[in-house]
């Protein structure tokens, strides 16, 4: 751990996001045949745009999004960003890479750290903690967590006492209430760096536990989390998500 003397506050404007948003959704493709999943709309307004919303109240302005599937249809929709108030650049996916080949391809586009987020999960997390926990720890990686009434879904995480990440158990190998993790991530650029190139690899099954003894630390978010991966989740967005839309509209006619 690093001394107070070491430690180094890094401003949220020095951090680019990633997003992924190049999946294909196919457990979604009932209910969205013609878009890409980060597209589904949410009162009439696209997914992806609520997460672009949070990063900026998050002092984020700087944006890489990770296409492939349907490229076109979010490139075309969002070009440059300018009418968030954003700057949004592309990495395109032409074959499947996963989670962590995607990061990967991106690896010249990103900052060190780089917060990286899933593009079909809604978390309301909050940059600031993230930060101060990522410095004081001198931590490789930080995640938010959330906690559920379920965990068979989405597997689970275990936490001490110290707010480091011990374990991560696969889905399915556990039931009942627990910790997940909520797909959002402060991620050392040296991690990025020493992927392999060109490769398919997961973060999250293949990456991230290979940290556990070197510093991987969980922030739990008690707010609002809902995946939209499924169509039973994506309709109950459009209740719990509702409000979100309707502040972010109001935010974006003021720019």
């Amino acid at each position: 751990m690093r001394t107070l003397e070491q430690i180094r506050d890094i401003p949220a404007s020095a951090v680019r996001a990633f997003v992924l948003c190049g999946g294909q959704g196919t457990r979604l493709r009932p209910v969205l045949a013609d878009q890409p999943k980060s597209m589904a709309l949410i009162s009439g307004t696209p997914f992806l745009q609520l997460l672009l919303d949070r990063l900026k109240c998050q002092g984020v302005d700087e944006v890489v999004l990770g296409t492939g599937y349907m490229a076109e249809k979010i490139e075309g929709h969002f070009g440059s960003g300018n009418d968030l108030g954003i700057r949004i650049r592309y990495s395109r996916e032409h074959e499947a890479l996963g989670t962590g080949g995607a990061l990967k391809l991106a690896e010249s586009l990103i900052s060190d750290p780089v917060l990286v987020l899933n593009g079909d999960s809604y978390v309301e997390w909050s940059l600031n903690p993230m930060l101060e926990l990522f410095t004081a720890k001198d931590a490789d990686l930080v995640i938010v967590l959330q906690a559920v009434a379920d965990v068979t879904r989405y597997g689970s995480v275990t936490l001490d006492r110290d707010g480091r990440i011990t374990q991560f158990v696969e889905k399915g190998a556990s039931a009942g209430p627990g910790l997940i993790n909520a797909g959002v991530y402060l991620i050392r650029k040296q991690i990025v760096r020493d992927l392999p190139a060109g490769t398919a690899i997961s973060l999250e099954r293949e990456v991230f536990p290979r940290f556990l003894d070197r510093g991987v630390y969980g922030l739990v978010s008690t707010g609002l989390f809902i995946d939209i991966g499924i169509p039973d989740d994506f309709k109950q967005a459009q209740v719990l998500l509702a409000s979100r839309v309707s502040a972010a509209s109001q935010r974006s006619s003021v720019l």
